[in-house]
């Protein structure tokens, strides 16, 4: 996936937390992986509502979806030449694509909680500092690419987000000595959905497993608190 912006500790920091812990704290083990299954299921859940509101792509600096640097020159030019408007209409379209999109990551979530073992979760705790953000996204990516593609591509044509693309592309290529790398929108605007999307669930858990006043439910407040 291009543009992974996960912190490499995020989902690994919780779920070590917590299961360095199993038997220690006195509660049962199945207590204690029910606690880690909901503090993804909360996370999830917020990442889910802060992204597919309006100008949750948009306005989070952290994930707003920007021309990627190989068309840089490309936007710089088309700039130069008085048509930064249209760079900036391009870039809200693509962010309010990727805020649709993501209202749809729920059930793909749900299921790959619900499937996660407590031998997963062991393996996760071996696998190194990374092995939990490699898990999350392996289960979810692929299914979570799938329900996003044809909500992205029929977000682009209700905007006309590819049409105002090969507009700016054919504009700059009209200009002297200019040639436009060859690019897939959809595909672009797909990933960064998706790397978006995790990275705010990263941020979620974080908050759960650091900040008291996350934890939402009686069992995040009794597994955490230990």
């Amino acid at each position: 996936m291009q543009g992974r912006t996960v912190p490499a500790s995020s989902l690994a920091a919780l779920l070590l937390a917590g299961f360095l812990a199993l038997g220690a704290s006195g509660l049962p083990v199945s207590t204690e992986t029910s606690g880690l299954k909901e503090a993804l299921r909360v996370a999830t859940e917020r990442a889910v509502k802060a992204t597919s509101r309006s100008g949750g792509f948009l306005d989070n600096q952290k994930i707003r979806i920007g021309l990627p640097g190989s068309l840089g020159k490309m936007t710089k030019g088309l700039r130069a030449i008085g048509m930064g408007p249209q760079v900036d209409e391009l870039e809200v379209a693509m962010n309010r694509a990727a805020e649709k999109a993501a209202g749809e990551a729920t059930p793909v979530f749900v299921d790959a909680i619900q499937k996660m073992s407590f031998q997963d979760a062991s393996g996760i705790v071996t696998g190194g500092d990374t092995a939990a953000t490699d898990y999350f996204e392996k289960t979810t990516s692929k299914p979570l690419s799938e329900r996003f593609r044809p909500i992205v591509d029929q977000a682009m044509k209700n905007v006309g987000l590819a049409k105002q693309y090969d507009q700016l592309v054919g504009r700059y290529t009209s200009l002297p000595l200019a040639s436009a790398p060859k690019f897939d929108l959809a595909v672009y605007v797909t990933d960064k959905t998706l790397s978006g999307l995790f990275a705010v669930v990263g941020e979620q858990e974080q908050q759960i497993r650091t900040n008291p006043a996350a934890r939402a439910t009686d069992l995040l407040k009794q597994v955490f608190a230990k």
